[in-house]
């Protein structure tokens, strides 16, 4: 016979390690669905950072890689120097922004508008000019979507059921979550992968695992090339799960860049309430000390 001890002890954690583990990530093959990972990032939690050195190799896998067909149209040059993002020297963004980019200029006497080399004030230009440059040279006429908020856009579907949604929203409200779109996107750009058998994929179209069933996106490959595709400077290894890494840190941080400066906002609110709740808690028990 179980003690009624016992059985609160059990329920007791029970009920702690569904609230620690509920919607927990997992593999799962049998439903036909890809369960996303959540993953660690420097920038996760109350306290989180950016990686500056982790931003500036993201940028150069944008550069590289991803600025071929998507744009970053809400970030300007001079936030790339700003702190709390990568930090990159002002001569350098200069010298980079007029080296390889030009922008229209003032339209002249002649009310013609010619280009210019971008400055610091310019937002960074798309790669193409409007949306139907954009669709003709993609296989399938696909558009490719602007990054500055992909990693607010995308999320991670949950799958818990629904009398469990209560604690799984708890628990991430305790660990301050809010990497589900970058967890995404990390998932995404590793998640090419060869079709299972028996699977069809269309013409023009790729088969991504972390993709919504049935798993087939108009967008290729980016990292096709492997590891060495593009070539860091730090001595961090030039793999492709690095490459995702980075650049999905780099598209969370575009998509918030006052991140840092949020939290310590944050975190000063929270001391500000704490300390006026304190001070309330005495001021009432001297006032009413008096009552008797």
């Amino acid at each position: 016979m179980i003690s009624i001890s016992s059985a609160k002890a059990g329920a007791a954690g029970l009920l702690l390690a569904v609230v620690l583990g509920a919607g927990a990530p997992a593999q799962a093959e049998d439903d036909g669905r890809t369960h996303i990972e959540r993953q660690t990032w420097t920038f996760s939690g109350l306290l989180g950072k950016f990686d500056q050195a982790q931003l500036q190799r993201g940028f150069k896998v944008y550069s590289e890689v991803c600025s071929r067909c998507h744009g970053v149209k809400r970030l300007a040059f001079r936030n790339l120097v700003q702190p709390g993002g990568p930090s990159f020297s002002e001569a350098g963004v200069k010298s980079l922004a007029a080296d390889k980019y030009r922008v229209d200029a003032e339209p002249n006497e002649q009310g013609k508008v010619l280009k210019r080399p971008a400055v610091l004030t310019d937002n960074i230009p798309p790669p193409f000019k409007n949306e139907q440059e954009a669709r003709s040279v993609q296989p399938g006429g696909a558009l490719p979507p602007d990054l500055s908020l992909i990693a607010r856009a995308r999320g991670v579907e949950s799958e818990t059921p629904f009398y469990l949604v209560p604690l799984t929203m708890l628990r991430d409200i305790l660990s301050a979550y809010q990497e589900a779109g970058v967890d995404y996107l990390y998932a995404y750009l590793t998640g090419y992968k060869e079709p299972p058998p028996g699977a069809k994929v269309p013409e023009a179209m790729n088969y991504n695992a972390a993709f919504p069933a049935p798993h087939f996106t108009g967008m290729p490959n980016p990292f096709a090339g492997g590891d060495g595709l593009v070539t860091y400077t730090d001595g961090t290894p030039a793999t492709v799960d690095n490459y995702a890494r980075d650049v999905a840190s780099f598209l969370a941080w575009a998509a918030d860049p006052r991140l840092e400066e949020r939290k310590r906002l944050g975190i000063v609110v929270i001391g500000y309430l704490l300390i006026t709740a304190i001070l309330f808690y005495f001021a009432k028990r001297r006032i009413w000390s008096k009552a008797h």
